[in-house]
């Protein structure tokens, strides 16, 4: 897959191009139908593959005090595009002139002057342009118009819940912990990426289970507070199962209050103890798949009961990853 930032010069394609746009936080299964009806269009027409997606998430212009959230970075939703077999990503800018473009001109600039479309596959509930104020029946009006084929595609749907799937469901499911649900929507299990940075060392001094602390990027939805049983990926390939703690470390944040002698602060951490691992992971990317809730996170009266019971916690994640929920 080739990635094209709107200030390179996008490739001339004679006969056009079949094209899908969206956000596409997630590449969820919706996702993952819109690019397959593309794919399938392009072939039939023997025509290359045009995603159009934007460099950050509209919410953060449009709304830009909410924290959204963001279920894939940038470079994780690219790679998940060139996994689907995409030709071409073409990379837009979203800023305040963006969310300002009107329907019209993004048909105009966008899908008729840089990418040259003959087809256009989106979802039934697509709407774009300032104020979401474009939909299919002006899509299709415009392509009657630049003579381009619009296709609506059905939404896909939750069988289990009867909902249509989409990245603020998933962010919901993950919000509660529900990390298999979220994985069924994702067609994958839920991951986060970030650095391994130095934490308190007290997993392996005091506890007997040392730890890796990952450092994810701060616009990326964290999974709720809680133990996870999950599978840590090295950027070699190595993969270890990991008992994963995600929170304020309950028992010795308090601990660390009563030794304070100045205001104290704790943050939340995401740590992983990689069952069978023994070296050194400092500063390597490190990518954690979540595959199932343990429990809640819960204080404990001494760091010998944490202790205790995270041995109990390292054998219910070996027998839930045996039980076939390894996966991704």
């Amino acid at each position: 897959m080739e990635v094209i930032s709107e200030t390179s010069l996008f490739p001339h394609i004679p006969d056009g191009a079949a094209v899908t746009i969206g956000v596409y936080d997630g590449v969820h299964i919706g996702h993952q139908r819109l690019i397959t009806a593309t794919k399938e269009r392009a072939a039939q027409l023997g025509i290359p593959t045009v995603v159009i997606t934007f460099d950050k998430h509209p919410a953060t212009i449009v709304r830009p005090g909410d924290h959204l959230g963001l279920l894939t970075d940038l470079d994780m939703k690219l790679e998940l595009l060139a996994r689907l077999g995409v030709d071409y990503t073409l990379l837009l800018s979203f800023d305040k002139r963006r969310s300002e473009e009107s329907p019209g001109e993004f048909v105009q600039d966008v899908l008729v002057g840089t990418v040259h479309a003959k087809v256009v596959v989106v979802g039934e509930n697509f709407h774009f342009g300032h104020d979401r104020s474009g939909d299919i029946v002006f899509l299709t009006k415009m392509g009657h118009l630049f003579s381009f084929e619009v296709v609506a595609v059905p939404l896909a749907r939750d069988m289990r819940e009867s909902e249509v799937v989409s990245s603020t469901r998933i962010r919901e499911l993950l919000k509660k912990g529900m990390v298999e649900a979220a994985a069924d929507l994702l067609a994958r299990p839920y991951q986060l990426r970030g650095n391994v940075v130095h934490g308190s060392s007290r997993g392996g001094t005091e506890l007997g289970f040392p730890t890796a602390n990952l450092k994810v990027k701060q616009d990326v939805l964290i999974p709720s507070d809680g133990i996870y049983a999950g599978i840590y990926h090295r950027p070699g390939g190595e993969q270890y199962e990991a008992a994963i703690s995600i929170g304020f470390r309950p028992t010795f944040d308090e601990l660390d209050l009563e030794a304070s002698t100045e205001s104290y602060h704790p943050s939340r951490t995401i740590e992983a103890y990689l069952i069978g691992f023994n070296g050194n992971l400092y500063g390597e990317e490190g990518r954690l798949d979540f595959i199932g809730r343990i429990r809640d996170e819960l204080k404990f009266d001494s760091p010998a009961e944490l202790a205790e019971q995270i041995e109990r916690d390292v054998a219910q994640v070996r027998l839930l990853l045996r039980q076939g929920r390894h996966g991704g």
